[in-house]
């Protein structure tokens, strides 16, 4: 583990005013949004969506760096160009999501397990050597009437903590995302107790893994309350208590913040972060964004697979970008 090297790389991941674009949806996830916009699932269609997103004209104002899916990270653009060094010569840093999924809890009702690590070592040392320079593995956690189980919370977080070893023994950056799911009608209270549970267990395994803090990225949910709560938590409430329990949970020599949009609106996601980001002005770390849909969704929902949509839809992404960069400090108007 070179420590220099994942400082740096962190340093540029959470430059102001950018933030990370997530475009590492896997085929059956991308299948479902092709679905919903009526394009036909081919790996040539993932190809063409995926190109839209990254030849948006100055999408580098915006982005720092771009996750990317396995199909995608070893795929060619039309012009012959893979898209990791397309990424790299614009100055987005190339990343790749390393997990293979959440997969069903063995013994716990509605719980999920995220795998992908046998094998990682040598995945992650084939990355490195393409060119890639940080990961992501996605934790799920759900809220239920008796769930989540300590078994849930301390499973995931344990592979968490082993995947961020792991990726820095090849000096990549390790993103961490422990998802606390928005599913639910719970309040916005019970969420914050999740998550303080979730982020205290998850700090306690990256320490006994001796992973460094300064060169890893937390993605977390924001403390919000369930999308069927009849009485949801307004924004200024979901920003303080967010911050709070990033303050009281979040060691202060980690690398960065990058919150995930977990469900909720393009509105929802920007206002929330740009509210943390104008009321609190001297914190520990960067918060800013890792967004897929608030970045993504609608400027899909304008291509709906046909090339004469491709500049209006590059259009929308941008100001979406834009959107999210302004509120990555505390500037959205």
């Amino acid at each position: 583990m070179n420590t220099k090297i994942l400082e740096k790389t962190v340093n540029k991941m959470m430059v102001e005013p950018k933030g990370l674009l997530a475009m590492d949806e896997s085929s059956p996830t991308c299948a479902k949004r092709f679905a919903s916009v009526d394009v036909e699932d081919s790996e040539n269609n993932r190809r063409r969506y995926r190109e839209l997103l990254v030849t948006t004209p100055e999408l580098n104002r915006y982005i720092s760096g771009a996750i990317l899916f396995d199909e995608t990270f070893n795929q060619k653009m039309s012009n012959g160009e893979y898209f990791r060094d397309y990424l790299t010569a614009i100055d987005i840093l190339p990343g790749i999501k390393v997990d293979t999924g959440a997969k069903d809890f063995s013994n716990h009702k509605d719980e999920k397990i995220t795998e992908g690590l046998d094998g990682l070592r040598d995945r992650l040392v084939d990355y490195a050597s393409k060119g890639a320079k940080f990961c992501k593995w996605r934790a799920v956690i759900t809220i239920g009437s008796s769930i989540p189980s300590t078994a849930c919370i301390v499973s995931n977080s344990n592979a968490l903590a082993r995947y961020a070893s792991l990726c820095q023994e090849s000096d990549l950056v390790p993103i961490v995302e422990p998802e606390v799911l928005i599913n639910g009608d719970h309040d916005i209270n019970k969420c914050n107790d999740v998550t303080k549970i979730t982020l205290d267990t998850l700090f306690e395994q990256l320490d006994i893994h001796n992973v460094f803090l300064g060169g890893t990225v937390l993605k977390p949910s924001m403390v919000i309350s369930g999308d069927k709560n009849s009485n949801r938590a307004d924004a200024p409430t979901v920003a303080e208590m967010t911050i709070k329990r990033l303050l009281d949970s979040c060691p202060t020599n980690l690398g960065g913040i990058a919150f995930l949009s977990g469900g909720q609106s393009d509105d929802e996601a920007t206002s929330h972060l740009n509210i943390m980001n104008t009321s609190n002005k001297n914190l520990p770390w960067r918060v800013t964004f890792s967004y897929a849909r608030a970045i993504q969704q609608s400027a899909l929902n304008y291509w709906r697979g046909k090339d004469a949509n491709m500049s209006g839809a590059q259009e929308i992404l941008a100001s979406r970008a834009k959107a999210c960069s302004d509120a990555s400090v505390g500037s959205l108007s």
